[in-house]
């Protein structure tokens, strides 16, 4: 059988490595493989969905879905997971705790992005709702920044654009804004800056406690096929989803070899053992079963945002093929 020549846009990670460089193939095809960021795959997948298979922002694809206009079906392979308590950055000379930021202004890139929806619910765990701040989009490092899918909010949710000259970390640090929620560190953190700094003074502790009592482990980023080609071939997304499963279980394997750290990082197999122990061996868990409860989850917090004017569910998100997988 002739192989489909497809193009599978994904970002550089231990996890999708074995599909770049070839070690892991996707069953049926013979692919053109792009190494990209995040940001360039997203943009250039909800503009005109030019890959075949690629990476998908999790909100983006639930904000296209909602509105039956989304290019892609979703196959559950989580390329990214984030806990976003390290993505909340404030000015500490007038901001202490998270009710502090009642009435102030807080800078996102994008209102629908993953990490601002999930960092958004740790506030509202604080009595802080999206109604209670004013948002200010824009570039975090550079002007001019987009939303890449249209969004609609409800009236009570204030979101202004920053001036067209401007970046959030600029405005940050002249204390125009109170606060960035962002994936990317700010520079002024990055440089050392004594009055920007984490919301969560110890984010990690509190992330460790968050999962305890939630079993969320976030997630960012889903792998998408697109619908045209699903439908003509529905066969791919289950081949999709059997092969970046077997990509991540090589990384971890490769991880675990305490032989020789595989990372250039300090403790890193001390971190791989910790991790196990309070999230068991499975962490980073792939398919649609293991999962509902954190996709659940964050459905509920983006239409609890306005993001999605109904309440998806979890199966309406992926190919059918992919519900569930072959056990041996």
């Amino acid at each position: 059988m002739t192989k489909l020549t497809l193009s599978v846009a994904v970002g550089d990670y231990d996890r999708t490595r074995p599909l770049i460089d070839g070690t892991v193939r996707i069953d049926g095809v013979d692919p053109i493989v792009m190494t990209l960021s995040p940001e360039e795959i997203f943009f250039r997948a909800f503009r005109d969905a030019p890959f075949d298979i690629c990476e998908l922002s999790l909100s983006s694809f639930a904000v296209k879905t909602a509105a039956s206009d989304c290019p892609y079906v979703g196959v559950p392979a989580f390329l990214s997971r984030a806990f976003r308590h390290t993505s909340i950055y404030v000015a500490k000379d007038r901001i202490a705790r998270p009710q502090d930021l009642k009435g102030r202004r807080i800078g996102v890139a994008e209102y629908q992005l993953t990490a601002n929806v999930w960092a958004r619910s740790l506030l509202a765990d604080h009595g802080v709702l999206p109604s209670d701040v004013i948002w200010v989009r824009g570039g975090l490092e550079e002007p001019g920044r987009l939303e890449k899918v249209a969004v609609s909010l409800p009236p009570a949710v204030r979101l202004e654009d920053a001036p067209a000259d401007m970046t959030l970390a600029r405005l940050l640090i002249d204390g125009k804004i109170d606060g960035v929620i962002s994936p990317r560190a700010p520079s002024a953190f990055e440089g050392g800056d004594p009055n920007v700094g984490w919301l969560f003074d110890n984010p990690i502790a509190v992330a460790k406690d968050y999962y305890r009592r939630t079993r969320i482990f976030p997630i960012m980023h889903l792998v998408g096929v697109r619908r045209e080609l699903a439908e003509r071939h529905p066969w791919l997304p289950a081949a999709a989803l059997k092969a970046f499963t077997a990509a991540k279980a090589a990384a971890l394997r490769h991880l675990g070899d305490t032989a020789a750290t595989k990372a250039t990082l300090p403790f890193v197999e001390e971190q791989l053992r910790d991790a196990r122990q309070l999230m068991g061996t499975d962490f980073w868990s792939y398919g649609l079963a293991p999962n509902r409860h954190v996709i659940d989850a964050f459905l509920g917090h983006h239409h609890d945002q306005g993001l999605s004017p109904r309440l998806l569910r979890a199966d309406e998100l992926f190919h059918p093929s992919t519900h569930e997988t072959v056990k041996i």
